[in-house]
């Protein structure tokens, strides 16, 4: 279901995460229970979390908004895909956009840098984030096209 549908019939049961995001990926659409992660420059957690079985999940990673350095290019997104994990929103920055706009796969972020990620282990798994105006928790559901992300406690029909 799209997401102006969704505002329209569940708007109290809904927040959207409101950053000028762009997309990249070839499909236009996603649906499903969030898993968290809070990073800042370094992928690390990222990568981990695409490394397990996704289940059908969307990524939202928290990335403090950083535009200076990427936290997922197109070998993590192959990684996504191959895992099933459903979409990735990023607050903040991605890398390989005209690799990843090829691939079955959408991925919201700020903007693109070529600069890769620090691989120290920063980073935090599965916490409550807050992006965009919008608390997310492991298993809340995001729904997200290119209308916008929103996020609710439950799936919604």
């Amino acid at each position: 279901m799209k997401t102006a549908d969704l505002i329209d019939k569940h708007a109290a049961e809904l927040k959207l995460i409101h950053l000028p995001f762009r997309s990249f990926g070839a499909k236009h659409s996603f649906a499903g229970p969030a898993q968290t992660v809070k990073c800042f420059e370094d992928n690390t957690s990222i990568r981990a979390e695409l490394e397990t079985p996704g289940e059908g999940r969307v990524l939202v990673v928290d990335a403090g908004g950083s535009t200076r350095i990427a936290v997922m290019g197109d070998i993590l997104a192959a990684l996504a895909i191959r895992n099933n994990w459903v979409g990735v929103v990023i607050n903040g920055a991605i890398r390989d956009s005209a690799e990843i706009a090829m691939m079955d796969m959408l991925v919201f972020a700020l903007a693109t840098s070529p600069v890769k990620s620090a691989k120290h282990g920063f980073g935090k798994v599965g916490d409550i984030i807050d992006i965009g105006g919008a608390n997310v928790a492991p298993g809340m559901w995001v729904y997200a096209d290119p209308d916008g992300v929103l996020v609710s406690q439950q799936k919604l029909a």
